[in-house]
């Protein structure tokens, strides 16, 4: 049985075959597409191209955009390392002359003490010289005042301090030298 939609259709005058009908809307859509096709498809065909060449260049330039990047993250990675290895290398630098300046402070005040140790022994040997002539000096005059008391009278001052100092210069002074 036939559905009474399809028994509608056949009965209406836009499904009836119409031969006269029909040439003409042949021919009206033949001029329509020969047209469009001059007049319209061209044009549009030819935007269609671009459109699809600027994109393809977009493609092709975010291609090398993102070649580029990858470069310049080579690049710059490649910087980094070598601003480490320098940092790095000034650091190993500042070390050793940190270490240097050091060694040479060390050596500087072990001079000056060293040189200062000098200079005291000196001082020390020509205090104790001092000393030992300033003792001579005394034991001399301390001799002449006792032999004087012992000889009841005044020498030659002179001649005896000659005397004197002889008989001095004879002992031993080392044994005062080394308690000092």
């Amino acid at each position: 049985m036939l559905h009474p939609a399809l028994l509608l259709g056949a009965s209406s005058p836009l499904t009836k075959i119409i031969p006269g009908l029909m040439i003409w809307t042949i021919v009206f859509f033949l001029i329509v597409f020969l047209v469009l096709r001059k007049y319209a498809f061209g044009p549009i065909q030819n935007m269609l191209d671009q459109r699809r060449e600027s994109i393809r260049h977009a493609l092709e330039s975010a291609d090398e955009a993102r070649e580029e990047a990858r470069k310049l993250l080579e690049e710059h990675k490649q910087l980094v390392g070598q601003a480490r290895s320098q940092a790095e290398e000034i650091l190993s630098e500042a070390r050793r002359t940190r270490e240097s300046m050091e060694q040479r402070m060390r050596d500087e005040t072990e001079a000056e003490r060293q040189r200062r140790l000098e200079e005291t022994r000196k001082e020390i040997a020509a205090e104790t010289a001092r000393a030992l002539e300033q003792i001579r000096s005394e034991v001399a005059d301390l001799t002449l005042e006792a032999t004087s008391r012992v000889v009841g009278k005044t020498l030659d001052a002179e001649r005896d301090r000659e005397l004197i100092a002889e008989a001095i210069q004879g002992l031993d002074f080392s044994k005062l030298e080394e308690r000092a």
